[in-house]
C-alpha cells in the first residue's frame, strides 16, 4: 500500500509542476499584444519555466519541480508605426516575442502531462481501494 501511496504523491509533484507552467503559459498569452509604452522602453518579454529534478527526501525518490522562470531572450519582432509613442527613431516598435501558436501547444503539452498524472493518480486510488476490499 505504501507504493500505491507513493505513486499518487509523486504524480501530484508532476500536476504541481505543470500547473505553474500553465499559469507562464497563460501569461504570456495574455500579454502576446502588450507593447512599450514609451519609446527606449521594451515590450512585455516571454516568460518560460524550467524543471528540476528533486530528491524527495520524506518519499524517498526524485520528482519534478518547478525551477525557475526564466524570459526568452529571443529578439522582439518590429512593426513600422511611426505615430506610436514607443516608436523608435526610424518609426519601428518592438512586438512581444510571444508566438501564440508555440503557447498553445505548450499549454496542449503541459496539458495532457497534468493528465497523465492525473490518471496515474486515479488509478493508484483505485488499486488501493481495491486492496482495502480485499483485506476486509
Amino acid at each position: 500500500m505504501d507504493d500505491l501511496m507513493l505513486a499518487s504523491r509523486i504524480s501530484v509533484s508532476g500536476m504541481k509542476a505543470q500547473a505553474v507552467r500553465l499559469r507562464v503559459v497563460s501569461e504570456n498569452l495574455a500579454n502576446a499584444d502588450s507593447l512599450a509604452t514609451k519609446a527606449g522602453e521594451e515590450p512585455y518579454r516571454r516568460k518560460m519555466v524550467g524543471f528540476k529534478n528533486v530528491l524527495d527526501k520524506e518519499l524517498g525518490v526524485k520528482t519534478v519541480r518547478a525551477n525557475k522562470i526564466i524570459k526568452d531572450k529571443s529578439d522582439f519582432g518590429k512593426k513600422y508605426e511611426p505615430s506610436h509613442p514607443a516608436a523608435n527613431k526610424d518609426g519601428y516598435i518592438q512586438l512581444p516575442n510571444v508566438n501564440t501558436l508555440v503557447e498553445i501547444m505548450d499549454m496542449k503539452e503541459a496539458q495532457r502531462s497534468y493528465e497523465a498524472n492525473l490518471k496515474v493518480m486515479s488509478a493508484s486510488k483505485d488499486m488501493l481501494a481495491k486492496t482495502v476490499q480485499i483485506m476486509k
